[in-house]
């Protein structure tokens, strides 16, 4: 029996709460293959989509003067709320209907401790919420103390930091539940971002990058495999050229190489790459593959996905 943590993407849910039920759907079915292959499974999601759509609604209500501007951390516990809410029916009917309604699913919000002196808050590098042109930002940042910056030509956005996980506050729950055979869905959206600070953990804002917390996540439960689940079966080297080669397995030194010759876009396969390097590395003799949603239960026995140990 393999303990496996899979973290699947946001944007793989959609972008409404309809859109996310049909997906939720589909992404249970594969979480339901793996169970049946005898494996103990962790769900760790993304929120992009979801989180910039309760940042955004909060936006516009709070300049109409209806309601008060929600922190981030707060949006983030919300995402966690709404998805692992339709990612738990979705799984639980999906194994019910396979004959397993013994198994327990479960989502849990879930606090991944920082550390406050990660240098990525002296530099926020990720948007989120909605765009507005440059003199709107601008009065913004001037109201409210927060930084904006021009997203891709698409308008001005809230940039806020981007630290690496350190811990997870519910740990000792997670490895409860997991050890109990119970389907965990944990820390969603990378996870609340927090930091211990005056004998307490508080929220800070933030977004942790849903690979780098399942990483986390699967070292600290004493994971197998962690499988980190996108839409391309494979892994390429040389993407959209006429040498383009699709990776099978490769070491965690091949790996770290392929990341210092620039083989992986920033804003998609690199910091997937990025964490799978990262597990491998605290967990020598452990697993971390990249694959497709459709095809999870081929990954973990090695017939599609790639492999990095």
């Amino acid at each position: 029996m393999a303990k496996i943590i899979v973290a699947l993407g946001g944007n793989a849910l959609g972008e409404t709460a309809e859109e996310q039920l049909k997906r939720a759907e589909l992404a249970s079915k594969a979480i339901a293959d793996l169970i049946e292959g005898n494996n103990k499974v962790v769900l760790v999601h993304g929120n992009g989509p979801q989180v910039g759509q309760i940042r955004l609604a909060f936006e516009e209500s709070s300049r109409q003067g209806a309601t008060p501007l929600i922190p981030f951390a707060e949006c983030t516990a919300m995402s966690q709320g709404y998805i692992g809410y339709h990612l738990q029916q979705a799984i639980d009917e999906e194994l019910v209907a396979r004959g397993h309604d013994s198994i327990p699913v479960v989502a849990m919000l879930t606090q991944v401790v920082v550390d406050k002196d990660d240098p990525a808050f002296a530099k926020p590098t990720k948007p989120i919420g909605g765009f507005f042109d440059e003199a709107t930002a601008a009065a913004l940042a001037a109201q409210t103390g927060e930084l904006y910056r021009e997203d891709s030509g698409r308008g001005w956005r809230r940039v806020v930091p981007s630290p690496k996980p350190v811990d997870i506050y519910e740990k000792i729950t997670l490895r409860t539940l997991v050890d109990a055979n119970q389907v965990v869905i944990a820390c969603g959206g990378g996870g609340i971002p927090v930091v211990y600070s005056g004998k307490r953990y508080h929220g800070v804002d933030a977004v942790i990058d849903k690979d780098f917390a399942a990483a986390k996540l699967a070292e600290l439960v004493d994971a197998d495999v962690l499988l980190i689940l996108t839409s391309v079966d494979r892994v390429c080297i040389d993407f959209n050229t006429p040498s383009q080669r699709a990776l099978e397995h490769i070491t965690l030194a091949e790996a770290r190489a392929y990341i210092e010759q620039g083989q992986f876009s920033a804003g998609s396969m690199l910091p997937k790459i990025e964490a799978a390097c990262s597990f491998v590395a605290a967990n020598p003799g452990k697993t971390a593959i990249i694959g497709s949603l459709e095809k999870a239960a081929q990954a973990i026995v090695g017939t599609s996905g790639t492999r990095i140990s």
